[in-house]
């Protein structure tokens, strides 16, 4: 009897231990968060990614019961900052605010990358989207998009096309254009949207592809015109501009940021922050702080967002294939 006690009892020693190992994971989970929360955010504060990231920050924070801090890791057009958040702990103690631009369009350029924007993370989910206005010099004789194509056709050598850097968003969008239509542009690339859209306003270039937050007040005073919106929809803030997409379907010319955690991060962890973020954009009084900047909030579960990333490296890599942009070009 003696020897059949202890034959048993060896027998359900393995499965007692791996119940044990398994309590303290259990427990800590339970817990989560019980330490404050990292952000990182792969631009310096300004522009749209800081504002975004710390909203963000600010609802989880109230949201979980623990401080999240953003963290600054700008450069290398956001790289520096995705591939930290690629090798961090997957521990749900760091989060990334990713972008369009470090996790689709510097990937399709064939940049040297520390990360897989696809293997190396866990998405959590979709935040906002940015969407380019399409504004034109007050003088330019194009009232709609279709007429703007067809200028550019009749022109010698197109519309002169300001952005803010060979292989960026704002220059792709002129380049997505011209896959879809033929539409003929030279084009000037300037080192901010500030510069840019000054030589717009004075008529030495023609046309660009601009964030909402230094276009939208030059729009309103009638210094340039917006004929139409990257975004596959109007935007609640600017309903009379039309979307490309209305007379081009399928077209988009808009950057998005959202939450992702390393790669490996607890699945109970991603839905938790993930159902936060979609609380958030349900919210009155948070919609109105974003939109305010010019960002138009959004939604998605961790696969939807996941889905997203495949299919917009696939389509940047098709449309910067064709223009024949290299990362060497981009720099």
């Amino acid at each position: 009897m003696i020897k059949r006690i202890i034959r048993f009892g060896f027998a359900i020693l393995p499965a007692v231990c791996w119940l044990l190992a398994l309590a303290p994971a259990a427990l800590a989970q339970d817990k989560y968060p019980s330490r404050p929360i990292r952000m990182i955010v792969p631009y310096p504060p300004g522009g749209s990614t800081d504002p975004t990231g710390r909203a963000f920050a600010a609802w989880l924070s109230d949201a979980l019961g623990q401080q999240v801090v953003v963290d600054n890791r700008p450069g290398a057009g956001a790289t520096i900052g995705h591939g930290l958040g690629a090798k961090a702990a997957p521990d749900g103690y760091t989060l990334l605010l990713g972008t369009s631009g470090g996790l689709a369009v510097s990937p399709a350029l064939g940049s040297k990358l520390l990360y897989d924007p696809v293997r190396d993370f866990a998405p959590i989910g979709l935040g906002v989207y940015t969407p380019f206005l399409l504004v034109v010099h007050p003088g330019l004789p194009a009232a709609n998009l279709k007429e703007f194509i067809a200028l550019s056709k009749a022109q010698p050598e197109g519309i002169i096309f300001a952005s803010v850097g060979v292989g960026t968003p704002n220059h792709l969008g002129a380049e997505l254009l011209k896959v879809m239509t033929g539409f003929r542009f030279v084009h000037v690339p300037y080192k901010g949207g500030g510069p840019a859209i000054v030589d717009v306003i004075a008529g030495r270039a023609q046309a660009l592809f601009g964030g909402i937050p230094y276009t939208g007040p030059q729009v309103k005073a009638g210094r340039v015109r917006a004929i139409a919106i990257g975004h596959p929809t109007r935007m609640s803030a600017w309903p009379d501009v039309p979307a490309i997409a209305e007379t081009l379907p399928g077209f988009s010319n808009t950057t998005w940021f959202g939450l992702l955690g390393p790669a490996g991060t607890p699945k109970a962890v991603v839905d938790r922050i993930n159902a936060e973020m979609k609380r958030a954009v349900a919210n009155p009084e948070f919609v109105s702080q974003l939109v305010a900047i010019g960002l138009e909030p959004a939604s998605s579960t961790p696969a939807e967002f996941h889905d997203m990333i495949v299919s917009e490296l696939k389509r940047w890599s098709r449309v910067i294939r064709e223009a024949g942009i290299s990362a060497e070009s981009a720099q």
